[in-house]
């Protein structure tokens, strides 16, 4: 079980690093939510992955550790306000610049249309 949520967090930390890498921003924009569910799912597993325990304290001898479930909620919220202002940045950047790309460059034929 580790196994396969250890390469479940590597393949979302590639997929999301290759989105990163693309010039227009709706994939920048994917890759950075990628990237924070890899993060999350880390988090959680700091915790130890146990099946069939308690989840607070008191309610039997073994329990699961709640710290890093409160990483993950906080997390997860800030994830959501991070996505949320950097979609409202590129359509800011968009309407700014008139393209998506990620440096800001216009195209050659947006520069032939501008002289």
């Amino acid at each position: 079980m580790e196994l396969l949520y250890a390469s479940c967090v590597g393949v979302l930390v590639t997929c999301g690093v290759f989105l990163l890498l693309r010039a227009r921003t709706f994939p920048v924009v994917l890759g950075l939510t990628m990237i924070s569910y890899a993060v999350n799912l880390f988090l959680f597993s700091s915790g130890r992955l146990t099946i069939n325990k308690a989840v607070v304290l008191g309610t039997g001898a073994d329990y699961a550790d709640p710290l890093p479930q409160a990483l993950v909620l906080t997390a997860i919220v800030i994830g959501f306000a991070m996505t949320a202002f950097v979609v409202i940045l590129s359509i800011r950047g968009r309407a700014d610049l008139g393209n998506d790309h990620v440096d800001g460059n216009l195209t050659r034929s947006k520069r032939k249309e501008r002289k």
